[in-house]
């Protein structure tokens, strides 16, 4: 009967470390989440003649990781595009002059601008890795655009079938 209580209490210990080495490897690997910050200007730092823009314009993240819109200059936001969300994933609009956190979640391609400057080509793409990640890319690419995000678009699109990231 010793023994079967030597080996009871051996499984139970055993049960207890496996939980508790577990718990904190689940704890590392959210803790690993990155913030990336991306800047609203006025005029690019290094080309003045680019003007009204988010950089950077293009990011790939993993899922979990946090976008950070920071106003570096005055007057801009930052606001998900209608139709260039993937399915399920929650919409933002950021108030003029502010910051605005935003955590992906899903996987895909999701379009965002600056409402005020928008139609002067203020506008970038966000794509997050993992399973499904092409479930949207014909939707974003698909949806109407207006003014110079058109063209703005365009080239984005080219760049980031350029980088690998739509395939």
């Amino acid at each position: 009967m010793k023994d079967a209580i030597n080996r009871r209490n051996a499984l139970i210990g055993m049960g207890a470390t496996v939980a508790l080495t577990a718990a904190p490897l689940n704890v590392f690997a959210a803790s690993h989440a990155t913030v990336h910050e991306v800047l609203m200007l006025n005029k690019d730092p290094d080309d003045s003649s680019k003007k009204m823009l988010f950089s950077p314009y293009m990011l790939e993240v993993n899922v979990g990781d946090t976008v950070k819109f920071v106003p570096s200059d005055k007057g801009h936001n930052s606001e998900s595009i209608k139709g260039m969300l993937p399915k399920g994933a929650a919409k933002w609009k950021g108030k003029i002059n502010k910051e605005v956190e935003v955590t992906f979640d899903i996987p895909g391609f999701y379009g965002y601008q600056c409402k005020p400057h928008a139609n002067m080509g203020m506008i970038g793409l966000i794509v997050v890795s993992g399973e499904g990640k092409l479930d949207n890319l014909e939707d974003a690419k698909g949806a109407k655009q207006r003014g110079k995000a058109k063209k703005a678009w365009k080239k984005l699109w080219e760049e980031a079938d350029a980088a690998g990231l739509t395939s």
